[in-house]
């Protein structure tokens, strides 16, 4: 059974190596250590049997502002509500702490990611040129909650 939790630091190795394995950009892992400590109920995994299956990373920007850094689910376990269940989640939490606005940026050329967000509420707000690390661009996109 899909068991969306907060991320324990028994995740670490499991949240780095999906992390490596799905996303474009190449984190050092101690990014993730340091948004664990900074806001831990933003960091958030989806556990399918015993198995971290995908995770969300989010935090507070400003009074009533927060971001969605990373979103991430296992190539196999796409397309079954795995990050839907994650966003959710992560919602829910922020609205505990007054949040009324999430941002989050998007590779222009994810048109999946891009589909998935709009589907949940995100508008695309504006485009930043150059944003990764090999020069590609993104779309600045936002949700009022």
């Amino acid at each position: 059974m899909l068991e969306i939790r907060f991320f324990e630091k028994t995740d670490m190795f499991s949240v780095i190596k999906l992390a490596s394995d799905t996303l474009t950009e190449k984190y050092n892992p101690s990014l993730f250590n340091y948004f664990y400590e900074t806001y831990p109920e933003g960091f958030i995994v989806a556990e399918l049997n015993h198995k971290v299956i995908g995770f969300l990373v989010g935090v507070i920007v400003d009074k009533g502002l927060c971001k969605i850094l990373m979103i991430s689910v296992s190539e196999y376990f796409r397309k079954k509500n795995v990050g839907t269940a994650l966003i959710s989640k992560f919602i829910i939490e922020v609205e505990k702490k007054g949040i009324r606005t999430i941002e989050l940026e998007v590779r222009t050329d994810n048109k999946k990611a891009i589909s998935f967000y709009k589907k949940h509420g995100f508008e695309i707000i504006n485009k930043i040129n150059d944003f990764y690390q090999d020069g590609k661009s993104a779309y600045n996109m936002k949700k009022e909650i």
